[in-house]
């Protein structure tokens, strides 16, 4: 269960019309500000309520071409152990999602998610298909992606550009072999990301 989104999220692949070529002719390093991005998952448990997991420990690769999308590389990783985070007091629910019922985490401490795909019409909407590796185990996922905005902060928060994006998919846990308590608690589990990436400028490099 994760994404990804980053996520998330990411979605590079996203076409911004309105950019110059100049300032956007190859792929541009950006990152996660983790102040201001959300990644969880949520399921059905017993039918009562809908409960999330948050992912809190996650960094990568995200080379992001707004004109070319093929271009972008979006390549995110999960550290699981203290990664995971599901409100408070939720210690014994985290110990069990690190066990062999779900995230196996002494065997498999990462989870990882790699690109393979973009796809939009409008520049603003589409696709972001990749691969998804649990416990050793890899799938492939989709999620919708959508460009909010892409555009400098204002100069009291340091002007530096950023693309904000959300992003939804579902997934079946069982095919990540975490079909524990299946259908009591739903194998279906929503993917939500939302994002906000900053361009890496050369000083920073």
């Amino acid at each position: 269960m994760k994404f990804a989104y980053a996520a998330a999220s990411l979605a590079a692949f996203l076409m911004a019309p309105t950019m110059s070529t100049a300032a956007f002719a190859e792929p541009a390093e950006y990152e996660f500000d983790k102040s201001h991005t959300t990644i969880r998952a949520s399921w059905t448990h017993l039918g009562y309520s809908r409960q999330s997991l948050h992912f809190t420990d996650y960094d990568g690769v995200l080379m992001l071409d707004f004109e070319e999308p093929e271009n972008s590389t979006v390549d995110v990783t999960f550290t699981l152990p203290g990664g995971l985070w599901a409100g408070g007091d939720h210690e014994r629910f985290i110990e069990h999602l690190n066990s062999g019922d779900f995230f196996l985490t002494e065997e498999h401490p990462e989870a990882r998610f790699v690109a393979t795909g973009f796809a939009t019409e409008d520049g603003e909407t589409g696709t972001m298909t990749g691969d998804l590796t649990i416990r050793g185990v890899t799938n492939e996922v989709t999620l919708d992606v959508e460009l909010n905005k892409h555009a400098p902060k204002p100069e009291s928060m340091g002007g530096t550009m950023t693309a904000g994006f959300s992003a939804t998919g579902t997934v079946n846990r069982s095919d990540w072999d975490m079909g524990y308590a299946v259908p009591a608690v739903s194998d279906e589990v929503e993917i939500v990301i939302e994002t906000e990436l900053t361009l890496v400028s050369d000083e920073d490099a």
